[in-house]
């Protein structure tokens, strides 16, 4: 891994040098946009709208729009003066139980690796953050905005994950909050014994992207110059109103089973009584073609 930032954790009157490095990586499947006929890439030239003249990178801004539709500039120059005092350093504000702290303000995550110069410094707040069983509220300047974060240990390292503010969460402003909807105490039973079934140890390793894996396969397909099996589509719902008591009953039983529901099983049966139809399709020309060779030879 290669250090994206250095700086410092302020702890009081201690201070601690520290590397900063992603802690996590998208394993997305990325494409570029290519011509069909012969995947050329395609390539895009920056323009200013009012003339349609391509602009060199250095005379590129950037621009504040106001609601008037006029807009700001803002030079490097305007960014410089700026108050950044967590520019390099993690400052520490204070400690809170992780329990606190609503998931939904957690952003990206990185790992702190301590200078030579801090190892010790380093270590000593890692044991006294563990044994307190709470996490360090710090404010972090990265690519030139400052964020709220935490700072975790884990596996023996520190974990700085980046915050957002109060003000970028949204409020879940939804109509059926308002509305009076009855749940049955059987119903509530029922769900709670599915939750039940279903719990277990959280081991991330069981779960797989199955979606980038099937798309792999499929370039991998072409790179072999084998013929590409499409996959069946997922039958649309039909907006049919289900009793909710069944499917949970349904869901309880394929769970102590280990399956899913069999909701597959009446499509497969539709699929087979349909199978038949295919074959005197195709059977259909062979007779036509027959009985012309026979009125052929009476003909004869």
């Amino acid at each position: 891994m290669r250090s994206i930032w250095k700086g410092a954790i302020s702890f009081g009157l201690v201070t601690i040098p520290v590397k900063l490095y992603s802690a996590t990586e998208q394993k997305d499947v990325t494409f570029h946009q290519v011509r069909r006929s012969d995947g050329s890439r395609i390539k895009y030239k920056r323009v200013a709208a009012a003339d349609g003249e391509e602009v060199a990178y250095g005379d590129i801004a950037k621009g504040y729009e106001l609601p008037s539709g006029e807009t700001v500039v803002l030079t490097d120059d305007d960014f410089k003066d700026l108050p950044l005092s967590t520019q390099k350093a993690i400052d520490v504000l204070q400690f809170v139980p992780i329990e606190e702290i609503d998931p939904i303000y957690f952003e990206k995550s990185y790992y702190l690796e301590p200078e030579k110069t801090g190892a010790k410094p380093y270590v000593l707040l890692r044991e006294a953050l563990e044994d307190s069983g709470k996490v360090a509220i710090v404010k972090v300047a990265l690519r030139s905005r400052e964020s709220l974060a935490t700072l975790r240990v884990r596996d023996g390292v520190f974990v700085l994950e980046t915050m957002l503010w109060p003000d970028e969460i949204r409020t879940p402003d939804f109509g059926f909050l308002d509305e009076d909807i009855e749940v049955r105490q059987q119903e509530l039973a029922m769900a709670g014994s599915l939750i039940e079934t279903l719990s277990g140890e959280f081991d991330p390793t069981q779960y797989t992207d199955a979606y980038r894996d099937a798309l792999q396969a499929v370039i991998d397909a072409k790179v072999e110059g084998r013929e590409v099996v499409q996959p069946e589509e997922a039958q649309p719902s039909t907006g049919t109103v289900v009793d909710l008591m069944a499917a949970l009953r349904a869901s309880v039983e394929a769970a102590k089973k280990g399956g899913a529901p069999d909701a597959a099983a009446p499509k497969k049966a539709t699929a087979a009584k349909k199978a038949p139809a295919k074959k005197t399709a195709k059977k259909a020309p062979q007779k036509k073609a027959a009985a012309k060779k026979a009125a052929a030879r009476k003909s004869a």
